[in-house]
């Protein structure tokens, strides 16, 4: 452990519920690397039901994005590659996309597919499936409207999926954001797990959650936002 780590744990040590206003300050004082650190939020979510365990994913918009550029491809017709281009789609040659992603080439966060595409990826889904890509008509990423989409995940819209645990993190901005962009980045995911709370669930759907940074130390919120 760092000297810097240990001084930020001796800070935390008293470990009480935060408002989320007050734990965003502690967070951005604690941020004494040299680089401009991620803001993070996670959450333990209570998932358990008599038969069965549920899960959640979604997407959330955040009104002032996390800071971070998203790679987005687009495997799409020809007609449409001057709409996947215009939106600010990163990759849009559908031919080149598929031999790469045969080859195990990754070079992109986030990929988009039209509807009559999707029968050109089936036998990629063991490729794409466990790193999280596989394009989905319920997260919106399979669709016609590539613009709308790819307008959305580059100013903002991010999916979030709990683990096996219960987990479930986030990135909602970075320490040179104000107190107000990640309070509103905030709102917006904590409004919206509670929003896709499984019908079924008993007792607090949140049991528990974090505001953390990347070096730093975190800090137990308050219930609410």
């Amino acid at each position: 452990m760092s000297k810097r780590f240990k001084k930020l744990v001796d800070l935390q040590k008293d470990k009480k519920l935060e408002s989320i206003d007050d734990a965003i300050k502690k967070i951005k004082s604690n941020c004494t690397t040299k680089f401009n650190e991620s803001i993070d939020v996670s959450f333990k979510l209570n998932l358990k039901q008599k038969k069965t365990d549920v899960g959640l994913r979604t997407v959330v918009n955040l009104p002032h994005g996390n800071g971070k550029k998203i790679k987005v491809a687009v495997l799409c017709e020809e007609n449409k590659v001057e709409e996947a281009k215009n939106a600010g789609a990163d990759i849009h040659d559908s031919e080149k996309l598929l031999k790469d992603i045969t080859d195990g080439k990754i070079h992109f966060d986030k990929m988009v597919a039209t509807p009559a595409m999707m029968a050109k990826i089936g036998k990629l889904a063991k490729i794409l499936g466990p790193k999280g890509l596989m394009p989905n008509p319920k997260l919106g990423t399979v669709t016609n409207d590539i613009s709308k989409i790819v307008k959305s995940i580059k100013s903002g819209q991010i999916e979030i999926k709990n683990d096996k645990d219960g987990n479930l993190g986030a990135s909602i901005g970075k320490k040179d954001f104000s107190d107000e962009k990640i309070k509103s980045n905030y709102n917006s995911i904590y409004e919206a797990i509670v929003k896709e709370k499984p019908q079924g669930i008993k007792g607090n759907f949140i049991i528990s959650n974090f505001l953390t940074s990347t070096m730093g130390v975190s800090s137990k919120l308050k219930s609410g936002n």
